[in-house]
């Protein structure tokens, strides 16, 4: 097997993995990156901002169980890691609100994939794609490395003084989803690159990687049941984040979460109710303002009801309110029950009384016809579940100490989200960043190192000479 030898190997291309491998290459580290696909960029080329919680309040408030140092290392290096997109010459919009209580910038994430791969190989970086790490090479309780296939079938075992897994999670393993997420979501439809099937995890965990928590959930949204993806750009247009201001029912006709805390969350939600479907509904003004208008300031803005009707979903237009008693009995609602539930809703809205469950953001009554229905499913973006790091993104071990030589960032580590998010993109660039410094730290004390013993052989050598010079004076 040939074996080649590296400061930094970076298993995965996506967001995190780029990040590192150009970081590690400008702070003067060989690097290789390792990509199982047929390019660069993972879920990143899906997105468009790099947003978080503005403070630790904020994001103890909406994350109260996520790891506390790592909340802490994301919101105190987002700036950091904005001011690493700009320094690659990538053009990064001024800050804006994202959600209720967020704060990013948009950013052409194909330019700054695209951006790092070049930096990557400008530097002397090696970026092999097609390419399966199969296992870890693990010496004295240490990382040292890992073994390849390649994409012509060759091996290629691969020293490096770090390893870091970037393999953007487990959400196209099916198995890991229903194991990790929930039972049922093995059926739920995949809202980012088909690449992303466990191979980081799997890796780390057969060496001893510590994991995070089952029931902490995933990243996803909701989505018009029925209706296939058919290309990347259907994970936005198909996405019904209007939903933080429209009614949910499961198929019981009853509200069963407060919506107007997030679409993320309530597809979580749904994923643990009767069959994981229910109803969205929206009136004109829901319409108006959230459906056809931006989700975000800068977003294009789709007909998502619309859309989802021309592609055969389950949907449904009612004039007014008593129309919606006669839903199709082959949906499985009750229509008359879904009627009068959302009068109650609207009759206490404008009593000013709170609903059960909650309404924390959005307190209006629908009550402007005519009403749009859709059926909704909630599909996955990543898993939360996933490796444990600390806060220099080092792996951690049962025990709790690091796993030696072995790194994680992006959505392969756990323990940052729990039941909650504020910003995937900008966790993989954050502990990417992270992951590269370390790497240098350990690069840098093993240069020194080196140095030290070089420096020691070559001293007692030139002692030893100095010793029989002498000897053989003696002798003469």
């Amino acid at each position: 097997m040939r074996v080649e030898n590296v400061d930094l190997l970076v298993i995965g291309a996506g967001m995190a993995g780029l990040t590192a491998g150009a970081r590690a290459v400008r702070n003067g580290l060989s690097v290789m990156v390792v990509e199982i696909g047929t390019d660069v960029g993972g879920s990143a080329r899906f997105a468009g901002y790099a947003w978080t919680a503005p403070s630790h309040d904020v994001m103890d408030q909406h994350n109260p169980w996520g790891d506390t140092v790592l909340k802490r290392a994301l919101v105190d290096r987002f700036p950091e890691g904005v001011a690493w997109i700009r320094s690659l010459g990538v053009d990064v919009k001024d800050a804006q609100r994202v959600l209720s209580f967020g704060r990013g910038h948009q950013f052409d994430t194909h330019q700054y994939v695209d951006t790092c791969r070049r930096v990557i190989r400008e530097g002397g970086g090696a970026l092999l794609l097609e390419t399966c790490a199969e296992r870890l090479v693990v010496e004295d309780g240490a990382v040292t490395g890992a073994e390849l296939r390649l994409a012509d079938g060759a091996r290629l075992r691969v020293s490096a003084g770090t390893t870091l897994i970037a393999t953007g999670g487990f959400q196209g393993d099916p198995q890991l989803r229903t194991a990790h997420v929930h039972p049922r979501a093995e059926s739920m439809q995949l809202r980012s690159n088909p690449f992303s099937r466990g191979g980081g995890y799997r890796l780390a965990t057969q060496v001893g990687a510590a994991t995070g928590h089952d029931d902490a959930g995933f990243y996803g949204h909701l989505i018009p049941s029925g209706i296939s993806f058919a290309d990347p750009a259907d994970f936005v247009d198909l996405s019904l984040y209007y939903s933080e201001h429209a009614l949910l029912f499961n198929v019981r006709n009853d509200r069963f979460v407060d919506e107007t805390l997030g679409d993320h969350l309530t597809a979580m939600a749904l994923l643990e109710q009767p069959e994981s479907r229910g109803l969205l509904l929206a009136d004109a003004r829901v319409f108006r303002d959230w459906v056809v208008g931006s989700y975000v300031e800068g977003a294009v803005a789709v007909d998502k009801f619309a859309l989802a009707s021309k592609r055969g979903g389950r949907v449904g237009l009612a004039e007014d309110l008593d129309e919606l008693a006669y839903l199709p009995e082959e949906w499985g609602y009750r229509g008359d029950a879904v009627r009068d539930a959302v009068k109650l809703f609207n009759e206490d809205a404008a009593a000013g009384l709170e609903p059960v469950p909650g309404r924390q953001l959005d307190r209006l009554p629908l009550d402007e016809p005519p009403y749009y229905v859709i059926e909704t499913v909630p599909a996955i973006t990543f898993p939360f579940h996933g490796v444990r790091i600390d806060d220099r993104a080092r792996v951690l071990r049962g025990d709790g100490e690091p796993l030696h030589g072995l790194l994680a960032a992006g959505s392969d580590t756990g323990g940052l989200w729990h039941r909650a998010y504020a910003g995937g993109i900008a966790s993989a660039l954050v502990f990417g960043l992270t992951a590269a410094d370390t790497a240098t730290i350990t690069a840098t004390a093993a240069t020194a190192i080196t140095a030290t013993a070089t420096a020691t052989t070559a001293t007692t050598a030139t002692t030893a000479t100095a010793a029989q010079t002498r000897a053989s004076q003696a002798t003469d």
